[in-house]
């Protein structure tokens, strides 16, 4: 019982981070029609900037610039490069953002190296929230997952209650109408991307100083970043909170099962048949753990081409 509370704790922690890393690319498509390939490397520069910070300021005032540094790459990103191509539809906008992700990675190992750097915790948050039969759980998880729900509620507040909110949804469905009134849309859309830039700087900060800071950290959440998005719904926030804890719970999950296929048979009376079969049948649930978020978009493709909470067309 006990290991399946830490699966259960476990998958809700990394779907949280999933969620805070989703959460600017879904701003960004929901709002824009972006789509970001590069997002992900937004969030390694958070971890990055936030590593170099640290022994000049502190960890605190660390994850407070870092988000605001990837603002400014985001920024000029949108400005003199995005700007120019997405008028040219989502295919140009995946080849530049691509290629910005490859820029930044390569970038990264010139001045950092290849090997992951030493960005640590901080002593003050370094130690254990409660133990379970004897073992100890990080208090920094759960001070992730705080970040996360805030990080949720706020954008959700921004949104839905503050004129600032208003004016971005109505920039979206009706700018002409917008700049009409006074609004410079160009200039919603750049902070809208800034922003999301942020969020994903901000992921990468927090989340740097407990799981690794290296070069490929990009490339291995970034895959998953879009299984969220989509599995969600482009566009939703809901659903890419909704997605997150769905993906990050079956993960965690089925690290620790022994589960197969052929046990599941054994009920009918077809153990011995899948026994001899083997392959996928005898496969144990631990295998099959990464594969398992591209099984879950696969099949909310099939029975819902919108995503969990996407609109429909």
């Amino acid at each position: 019982m006990d290991q399946i509370l830490f699966a259960l704790l476990n998958g809700t922690i990394y779907g949280l981070l999933l969620f805070m890393v989703s959460a600017g690319l879904t701003l960004i498509f929901g709002m824009m029609g972006v789509l970001n390939f590069a997002h992900a490397s937004f969030y390694m520069l958070g971890a990055y900037f936030a590593y170099t910070l640290q022994p000049l300021t502190g960890f605190w005032l660390a994850i407070i610039l870092a988000p605001i540094l990837v603002m400014g790459v985001g920024i000029l990103v949108e400005r003199f490069i995005l700007r120019h191509v997405h008028e040219h539809g989502h295919a140009h906008e995946l080849l530049v953002t691509f290629g910005l992700s490859v820029v930044i990675a390569e970038m990264i190992k010139m001045v950092y190296g290849k090997f992951a750097v030493d960005y640590r915790l901080p002593a003050e948050l370094n130690f254990a929230a409660f133990s379970l039969s004897g073992i100890d759980y990080p208090f920094y998880r759960l001070f992730m997952g705080g970040i996360a729900i805030g990080m949720f509620i706020a954008i959700y507040l921004l949104l839905t209650k503050t004129r600032v909110g208003i004016v971005v949804r109505s920039a979206i469905y009706r700018p002409q109408m917008v700049e009409a009134l006074g609004h410079n849309v160009p200039m919603v859309f750049m902070g809208v991307f800034g922003i999301g830039a942020a969020l994903a700087g901000l992921a990468g900060a927090v989340a740097g100083a407990f799981y690794t800071t290296n070069p490929n950290m990009a490339l291995e959440l970034g895959v998953m970043v879009f299984v969220v998005v989509v599995v969600g719904g482009l566009g939703s926030m809901g659903g890419a909170m909704a997605a997150s804890l769905l993906i990050g719970i079956t993960n965690s999950l089925a690290v620790g099962s022994d589960f197969r296929l052929a046990d599941l048979m054994t009920w009918v009376g077809m153990g011995g048949f899948a026994e001899e079969v083997g392959g996928l049948l005898t496969m144990r649930m631990s295998s099959l753990a990464a594969t398992l978020p591209f099984f879950i978009m696969l099949l909310v493709l099939v029975l819902r081409p919108s995503g969990l909470m996407g609109e429909k067309e």
